[in-house]
């Protein structure tokens, strides 16, 4: 590794930041929607769906800030697509920088990014009636887990920038991801989907971070579901820098 690349990795990281305040449309964007859907199936669907709580917001949040965390992964893998084909990465290799400098400052932007997006969330449901009986070492472990979620998606979302022959392509990647939580324990407990919908939604990894973040904003006991989670997000996030790695170095 070069004995530089920390440095490196800081100064990819400043220039896609600068690229992000310069266009603040990019953070506004991904928020408006899940801030819109919180306050749809809070105002309006809330007094209508059974989720076991007084307050619905509380039970909503956690799978809003996953839909806003898959959001924005969109956006790295569009700026990552558009570097490929400006020649951005050429240009950089030509310089004397780690070569996989500008790619991991993609990744962290992408984690400061959404880390900003979950706090403009959170603020919102705060002022909707969010409340959290929460200690620091449960919103620590809660942030722990978004960052792990941000990261394994950054690095799927990685695969498309790297990949994709169009801006359509790289943008449409994120539908699914976005759409994920929908079928999932986000919304409704999942004992009232029929048994299909069920099985599917309590065995795919939405349903585990949800209910772990969930159970940590509320002081409950989280079992197993923690474990579950990070077990999801570490396995994708392995899986997804692997295969992301090898698209780099063919491409670059």
């Amino acid at each position: 590794m070069n004995k530089y690349f920390f440095s490196d990795m800081g100064v990819m990281l400043g220039r896609s930041m600068r690229h992000i305040f310069r266009s603040m449309d990019t953070i506004i964007t991904v928020t408006i929607m899940p801030i819109m859907f919180m306050l749809l199936f809070v105002y309006v669907f809330g007094g209508a769906i059974q989720s076991g709580t007084d307050h619905y917001v509380d039970y909503l949040l956690p799978g809003i800030l996953l839909i806003a965390i898959a959001s924005g992964i969109s956006y790295t893998a569009y700026r990552l697509f558009m570097d490929m084909q400006r020649g951005i990465f050429e240009r950089f290799h030509s310089m004397p920088i780690a070569r996989s400098a500008a790619l991991w400052g993609h990744v962290l932007t992408s984690l400061v990014s959404n880390a900003i997006s979950v706090l403009v969330i959170i603020l919102i449901a705060l002022i909707m009636g969010f409340r959290s009986s929460a200690g620091i070492l449960s919103w620590l472990a809660v942030a722990g887990i978004l960052a792990l979620f941000t990261l394994a998606l950054t690095w799927i979302a990685a695969i498309a920038g790297l990949t994709a022959t169009s801006v359509d392509g790289v943008s449409a990647f994120s539908y699914p991801l976005i759409f994920l939580p929908f079928i999932s324990s986000a919304f409704v407990p999942t004992a009232s989907m029929p048994g299909p919908v069920r099985a599917f939604a309590e065995n795919q990894p939405v349903t585990s971070i949800v209910d772990a973040i969930r159970s940590l904003l509320a002081g409950q006991p989280v079992g197993n579901n923690i474990w579950i989670a990070l077990a999801w997000c570490v396995g994708v996030t392995l899986v997804a820098y692997v295969f992301a790695m090898r698209a780099y170095k063919k491409q670059v």
